[in-house]
């Protein structure tokens, strides 16, 4: 039976929110970008999400519908009080799925808030629910042991640990997106392994790109960047797992060692609630003595984003726990190399050697060697920004669409 209708739910985040701010980030980019390439293939996508003022409904492309529906108190809500909401949301979402000409052939949430709201509607309707998670409760608080007490992340609470392993074992298919969070999903959470499929996400390549100078130059003007100093930069949501703290230890560690840091250039927000954190790295950079060397530049337009990175010497990753890590693949599509922690999703979103290096230490010496050696090497920087664009080639939002197909026409076997 071909696939003709998909309901997306994403409840905590509209897929169209602008990601590296409140909880938008990669997730938002893969739902929106596999919508695209589901409609280009004759399947209708509907995008749902909680409303936060009133429900609306918005044509974001061809076949592509984002429809916000109303759930609890009218405006933003905190993330920790959301899953009292589930259940109000849920049966929103089954309204919904009801009044739908012909009903929708597969549900498909994002994140555990979204398949605790959707399991009951696809039970009761007999909708096939293939779930993504996109981030993984068990991973989150076994990287959680690494960080330092001061930039230590919330335990993930135990309604979250529960609820993904209930999901997991009622889903009649569950996507991983790289084979670290597969091994997490069956040997942790407990996801049957009959149930559980690797597509890896995609990357835009015609955003994400080498650019001229001039483009470059441009980009550094229109963030208030200087123009001859070598950018890194670290990009994403400013919150503890993803290792600012390091970051900024690296940059100290390259005055030490070298007499000269880089600009570090932090593009991304706080996520809701976490402002003391990003208080803490402003405090941080200042005792260290490299404030003058950092620069907030706030969560950026993709295409800003893009021209960043191709501007940028190298991309660091530093966060500790990845299910896979889009922005180093964006890096490389722009033809910058990475640097990344070896941690999850990790090491397959980076190719140790061809399109960056992996590092086993968070030691930040260890770093600021690894930044002095590609930001002084203008060969092996060239060099690794061709392959690492090559490397970036093999992953498109077009296959992963492909497969997304197969695994749902799978389900309705």
């Amino acid at each position: 039976m071909a696939v003709r209708r998909v309901a997306m739910v994403s409840m905590h985040t509209p897929p169209a929110a602008h990601p590296g701010t409140a909880d938008a980030g990669g997730m938002n980019v893969a739902i929106l970008a596999l919508a695209a390439e589901l409609a280009i293939r004759d399947v209708e996508v509907d995008l749902v999400t909680r409303a936060a003022g009133p429900a609306t409904t918005t044509e974001l492309l061809p076949g592509v519908t984002q429809l916000e529906l109303s759930a609890g108190e009218s405006g933003p809500v905190p993330k920790e009080r959301l899953p009292e909401l589930t259940d109000e949301f849920g049966e929103a979402v089954a309204a919904l799925a009801r009044r739908v000409p012909g009903g929708y052939d597969i549900i498909h949430p994002h994140y555990w808030l979204s398949g605790i709201a959707s399991l009951p509607v696809a039970l009761e309707l007999g909708i096939p629910i293939v779930l993504s998670y996109h981030t993984v409760a068990a991973m989150k608080n076994a990287a959680r042991v690494e960080t330092t007490p001061a930039t230590s992340a919330p335990v993930e609470p135990e309604i979250r640990v529960r609820s993904e392993m209930f999901l997991g074992r009622q889903a009649d298919a569950v996507i991983a997106s790289s084979s670290a969070e597969a091994s997490a999903l069956i040997d942790a959470v407990g996801v049957p392994a009959d149930r559980t499929w690797i597509i890896p996400p995609g990357v835009d390549l015609a955003r994400f790109a080498p650019t001229s100078g001039d483009a470059q130059a441009q980009v550094r003007r229109q963030l208030g960047l200087e123009p001859d100093r070598p950018l890194v930069v670290i990009a994403g949501r400013v919150q503890p797992l993803k290792g600012h703290e390091l970051a900024l230890r690296a940059l100290a560690e390259l005055h030490s060692l070298r007499g000269w840091a880089p600009v570090l250039v932090v593009a991304g927000e706080a996520t809701p609630g976490g402002d003391a954190f990003v208080e803490r790295l402003h405090q941080l950079a200042t005792e260290l003595g490299v404030a003058g060397d950092v620069r907030f530049v706030g969560a950026l337009p993709r295409d800003t984003l893009a021209e960043l990175l191709a501007a940028a010497a190298v991309t660091i990753v530093p966060s500790f726990s990845e299910t896979f890590g889009l922005v180093a693949l964006e890096s490389a599509a722009a033809g910058t190399p990475v640097i990344a922690y070896r941690a999850g999703g990790l090491s397959e979103a980076v190719k140790d050697g061809v399109s960056g290096v992996l590092l086993d230490s968070r030691d930040p010496r260890s770093w600021a060697t690894e930044i002095a050696m590609l930001v002084e090497n203008d060969a092996r920087r060239s060099q690794l920004g061709l392959s690492a664009r090559a490397h970036a080639e093999r992953f498109t939002w077009g296959a992963a669409a492909a497969s997304l197909l197969g695994v749902y026409a799978g389900t309705q076997c």
